[in-house]
C-alpha cells in the first residue's frame, strides 16, 4: 500500500510513494544497482569512439592522412591561448586536391570550437563542436562548394567504459520521407584489454531510390605496449570487408604499426559471379614505421601495392617547421614529391607566457 502524505491536514496516496514501496519495481531497482555497481568496480578504461577504433595506427604511424604533392606554404598567427585564437593564411601550387588560397580562423575555449575556412575557388566550410558537460559533445560540420553542399551533425557521449554515437550527413525529412545517411555507433570496454562495439547505418540518396543499410562489427584489444583492432562489415551493397590494424611502440621514440584490408563482393553476374567466377576479392596490405628525433620527425610506409612513401617535418625554429613528403609507386613508375614551411608568427608577450607557463591553454571539445 502507498504511504500517506499528509497536506492540509489530510492523507493523500502518492505515485512516486507507490513506485518506491512496490517489491517487484524495488528488486527490479536493486538488480540494477548491483549491476552498475559490480562495473564501476571492474574499474574498466573508456575505449574511445568507434570511429577512432584504430586511431593509434592511422594517427600515429601511418602517412594516409599526411602526405601531400607540390609546393604549400602556411603562415599562422596566434591572438590568443586563452581563449584560443588563431588566423592562418596557406598558399599551395602543384596540388589538384588543395585550393591555391586558404584562409582560416579559428577560436577555442574549453566548451566550444569554432573553425571557418575560405578558399579561393569559393569554397566555405565551418565546424562547430560544444561540450555540454563532460561526457557530451554535439559536433556540427557544413561545407559549401560550388555545385555541392554539406552538413554533418553529430552527438558523442563519452561513459566512464563506453562511448556512443549519432551521426547524420545531409539529414532531410522535407521531401515527404527520411533521406541522408544515418549512423549509430557504440564501443564498450568488456576488459581492461578488451573493446567490442558496432555501428549501424542507414542511408537514402532520394526519394525514389530504396534505402539501404549496413552493420559492422569492431573489436579492440590494448596490451602492454601494442594495440591491435579488427572490423567486420557485414554483407551490404559493397560486399562483405575485413579491416585489421596492429600498432606497437617500440621505444620511447620508435612507432610501427600494420594494416590489412580485405574486401569480398559479389561477381557482376550475380551469385555465380561472371562465368562463374563468384566472389571478387580485393585485399591490400601496408606497413608503417614512425622515428621522433629531438627537432624532428620521419615515417615510412611501404604497401602492397608496390607504393614506397616518407614523410619528414623538421622544426629548424621555434616558429619554422619544414616539411618534405615522397612518393614512389614502382608498378607504375610514378613519383610525387610535396615541400611545405610552415611558419607560426608569434607575439613576444605571448611568447614569454607560454615559456613561463603564464597561461594554461583550455582543451577545446574536438
Amino acid at each position: 500500500m502507498a504511504s500517506p502524505v499528509m497536506t492540509d491536514e489530510k492523507f493523500v496516496s502518492t505515485p512516486a510513494a507507490h513506485v518506491h514501496e512496490n517489491p517487484l519495481l524495488g528488486s527490479l531497482r536493486s538488480a540494477y544497482q548491483s549491476v552498475w555497481d559490480r562495473r564501476d568496480a571492474l574499474g574498466l578504461p573508456n575505449p574511445g569512439s568507434f570511429d577512432n577504433i584504430s586511431r593509434e595506427f592511422s594517427r600515429d604511424v601511418s602517412l594516409s592522412n599526411f602526405m601531400f604533392t607540390g609546393l604549400r606554404a602556411e603562415w599562422s598567427k596566434p591572438f590568443s591561448n586563452s581563449p584560443i585564437f588563431h588566423l592562418s593564411h596557406q598558399l599551395s601550387m602543384g596540388a589538384q586536391a588543395i585550393s591555391p588560397y586558404t584562409f582560416s580562423a579559428l577560436y577555442g575555449t574549453s566548451k566550444v570550437f569554432l573553425q571557418g575556412t575560405r578558399e579561393s575557388d569559393g569554397s566555405l566550410s565551418a565546424r562547430s563542436n560544444y561540450r555540454w558537460h563532460d561526457s557530451f559533445i554535439t559536433k556540427t560540420n557544413a561545407q559549401i562548394a560550388p555545385g555541392n553542399a554539406m552538413l554533418s551533425l553529430e552527438n558523442d557521449y563519452t561513459g566512464k567504459d563506453f562511448t556512443a554515437s549519432l551521426k547524420a550527413m545531409n539529414p532531410s525529412i522535407i521531401d515527404g520521407g527520411v533521406k541522408g545517411i544515418w549512423m549509430a555507433s557504440y564501443l564498450q570496454s568488456v576488459t581492461p584489454s578488451l573493446a567490442l562495439g558496432l555501428e549501424m547505418v542507414w542511408q537514402r540518396v532520394a526519394m525514389n531510390s530504396s534505402p539501404e543499410a549496413m552493420i559492422q562489427y569492431g573489436a579492440k584489444y590494448k596490451g602492454q605496449d601494442w594495440i591491435a583492432s579488427l572490423q567486420m562489415q557485414a554483407e551490404g551493397p559493397q560486399g562483405t570487408g575485413l579491416s585489421s590494424t596492429y600498432w606497437r611502440k617500440l621505444t620511447d621514440k620508435v612507432s610501427v604499426g600494420a594494416d590489412l584490408n580485405l574486401q569480398f563482393a559479389p561477381g557482376l553476374g550475380g551469385q555465380a559471379g561472371l562465368l562463374g567466377s563468384g566472389l571478387q576479392k580485393e585485399g591490400s596490405a601496408s606497413a608503417a614505421a614512425k622515428y621522433e628525433f629531438r627537432a624532428s620527425t620521419y615515417r615510412a610506409q611501404f604497401d602492397s601495392k608496390g607504393k614506397l612513401s616518407v614523410l619528414l617535418e623538421k622544426t629548424i625554429l621555434p616558429a619554422v617547421r619544414i616539411t618534405f613528403a615522397g612518393e614512389m609507386d614502382h608498378l607504375k613508375q610514378q613519383t610525387k614529391v610535396g615541400v611545405a614551411v610552415s611558419v607560426e608568427a608569434m607575439s613576444e608577450d605571448l611568447m614569454e607566457q607560454a615559456e613561463k607557463g603564464a597561461i594554461s591553454a583550455p582543451s577545446p571539445p574536438l
